[in-house]
């Protein structure tokens, strides 16, 4: 089934396409608004979560960890007997000055770790000096080769992966709501490989 879930894929591509462009035209409004009032448009928030709630079903089922055959729902709503959910408590209060160094200073070193579970972009210029760019594979996605040959030959999910698999893309969730603004709760540098986050975040 992993040999063909990209095409199955395709539709939910387009979607996100618009959906993560609606999300990153949102965010300057979001940063200006925490910063004047400290609190988070309800109405933006909802729309964030649900696009970081969309994504990760669509990583789940696909190349982010294989974990279901379960085809993802074409919605930004919570689906509570889908076997991969993400839910985010709204702040009632933001810190303003956080907001102004969160996203960038104080996350660069989950930027570093990022960077490694879904591999860096190398670029380079050629003999010619013409800038090149080439998308480097980072652990999960190693992980997840792991996995769909183990399941082509055996059909079985090797023992251990998907806690694993799930405890990296926590990480990388938790960051992004960290750098969203979502909230003032500094990413754990730790890895929560059971079946539900510890935190307000749960993947």
């Amino acid at each position: 089934m992993w040999l063909v879930k990209w095409f199955l894929l395709i539709p939910h591509a387009v979607v996100l396409a618009f959906l993560w462009l609606g999300y990153v035209l949102l965010w300057p409004v979001v940063l200006v608004t925490v910063v004047v009032t400290g609190r988070y448009p309800r109405g933006i928030f909802e729309y964030q979560v649900g696009v970081l709630r969309w994504t990760w079903r669509v990583a789940y089922y696909g190349y982010g960890a294989l974990g279901t055959d379960v085809y993802p729902p074409f919605t930004l709503q919570d689906v509570p007997e889908y076997p991969a959910r993400l839910d985010v408590a709204y702040p009632e209060q933001l810190s303003r000055g956080l907001a102004l160094v969160k996203w960038w200073l104080l996350a660069i070193p989950h930027y570093v770790v990022v960077a490694l579970l879904t591999g860096p972009q190398v670029r380079w210029e050629d003999a010619e000096g013409v800038v090149q760019h080439q998308n480097q594979t980072g652990l999960i996605g190693v992980l997840v080769l792991v996995v769909g040959v183990v399941l082509l030959f055996s059909g079985r999910y090797p023992g251990g992966l998907h806690d694993l698999l799930v405890g990296l893309n926590r990480w990388l969730y938790r960051v992004g709501v960290y750098v969203s603004l979502m909230t003032d709760q500094y990413p754990p540098f730790r890895l929560d490989m059971g079946p539900g986050e510890p935190t307000s975040v749960r993947g």
